[in-house]
């Protein structure tokens, strides 16, 4: 069990910060649950903390990833999942969510 737990601790952790005020304990965890599917063996955990006055942020090893404020909206999950890859988990791939849109061609 203690290699377990040391194996788990030397990896990347997760805090989503959010607003208890404006009810976004679901959200928060719904995408604390798509981190873990998404990152189940290079992520230490997801804790989710309850804050207020609008507060959406997450972050990686304790690095702003995303932040509702300096942003002006909420990720898109893809968009979460790209910078929560490229801090803790760098060569791995998403797949679908790595494609990038299509360009339109120029006239």
């Amino acid at each position: 069990m203690a290699e377990l737990s040391n194996a788990v601790s030397d990896l990347p952790l997760v805090e989503i910060r959010y607003c208890r005020q404006c009810r976004w304990l679901l959200r928060a965890a719904w995408m604390a649950q798509e981190l873990l599917s998404t990152f189940e063996d290079e992520l230490g955990g997801v804790t989710l903390v309850p804050g207020t006055g609008g507060v959406f942020i997450v972050k990686v090893q304790g690095d702003v990833v995303w932040s509702r404020k300096a942003e002006g909206r909420f990720p898109e999950i893809t968009e979460l999942k790209q910078r929560v890859r490229d801090r803790a988990a760098p060569d791995k791939p998403l797949g679908h969510a790595d494609r990038k849109p299509k360009q339109e061609a120029s006239p």
